[in-house]
């Protein structure tokens, strides 16, 4: 899955398709650090990468994909599988601590048995301004996709959120994403109940599908604390559902590294996802040879296709990648 190179496909997409789109300033709202110590098993896919992704790994690699040092700030995070959380957090709370910059941010890796208390003390602790949990530390069902949101973000820790004025990064799951009914709900009450907190939606709300994101977007209208990031999305449709109901001001730029850097893309299948990767390709089709690039700059052009059909202004595309989130992060710092 990783293949960390640059292609010369590569460079001619983001010659051609990226670079003309892209804006002078850009702040990645979905990146995340980690070290292969902090793991005892790793994910296939996460092996063959670095061992060390520091902050200065990051800004290195992810020049490829929004290359001239446009990037001048992020919201990180480790990696929530099933790893040795205190550590991973400690090495991004580090990392952003000895930022040269000040618009890097760091958000804490949740698990659902967190006392409040617990989590306001490592906030503090850490200099954090936000909340990451992941649904594989659900508690409750054993198949995760399909667990509700308060498996793993339970209602005490969205509280500590609203008290401290902290934003929360949620990947939700179960089959139809945003398109759930459970989801629905349970995401407009934490965002009613706790005004000050703020939910950023990953993946466009999970919009790997976009069907499920453009089915469920009407659910979330009149919510003034959601946000959504653009992370690892490569179809349009999410986008654009998002900015038509919700306004641009509510999308927010994301690579999601370091998979943004993996090479393949994910594509809608009836009323699901998949993703589709170099190894599984017949790279000899019969028209064409297939040259495949890497997640991110797939991510970006869809990006891209969404801003022209919204027929999006210049100042409404640097919101997306810049205004918006440097104005959310530095009310929280």
């Amino acid at each position: 899955m990783m293949r960390w190179s640059l292609t010369e496909a590569d460079r001619e997409f983001i010659a051609r398709d990226i670079v003309p789109f892209l804006p002078d300033r850009i702040f990645d709202a979905h990146a995340h650090l980690f070290c292969h110590e902090h793991f005892d098993t790793l994910p296939s896919g996460f092996r063959d990468m670095p061992a060390r992704l520091d902050l200065a790994s990051y800004y290195g690699f992810i020049d490829w994909i929004h290359p001239g040092d446009r990037t001048c700030g992020g919201l990180f995070f480790g990696q929530a599988f099933t790893g040795d959380s205190e550590r991973n957090n400690g090495f991004v709370a580090e990392e952003v601590r000895n930022s040269p910059g000040d618009r890097d941010f760091g958000q804490m890796i949740i698990a659902p048995g967190m006392s409040a208390d617990a989590v306001g003390a490592g906030v503090k602790a850490g200099g954090f301004v936000g909340l990451k949990c992941y649904h594989t530390l659900a508690t409750g069902p054993e198949r995760t996709w399909t667990a509700p949101i308060e498996a793993y973000l339970p209602q005490h820790q969205v509280e500590v959120a609203g008290e401290l004025g902290l934003c929360i990064t949620l990947h939700i799951v179960r089959d139809r994403a945003l398109a759930d009914p459970l989801n629905q709900a349970t995401i407009r009450r934490y965002c009613e109940s706790f005004p000050d907190m703020r939910l950023i939606l990953a993946h466009a709300g999970r919009g790997f599908n976009p069907w499920h994101t453009i089915d469920g977007i009407e659910s979330l209208r009149g919510l003034d604390n959601v946000f959504f990031d653009t992370s690892a999305v490569t179809e349009a449709g999410a986008f654009e559902a998002i900015i038509d109901v919700m306004g641009h001001e509510r999308l927010l730029y994301g690579s999601d590294f370091p998979v943004s850097h993996a090479r393949g893309r994910c594509v809608a299948i009836g009323d699901s996802f998949h993703w589709i990767y170099p190894e599984e390709m017949e790279l000899a089709e019969k028209h064409a040879e297939l040259r495949p690039v890497l997640v991110g700059l797939e991510s970006l052009r869809a990006l891209r296709l969404a801003c022209w059909r919204m027929r999006l202004r210049d100042g409404q595309i640097e919101d997306i990648f810049y205004n918006t989130a440097a104005q959310l992060f530095t009310r929280q710092s």
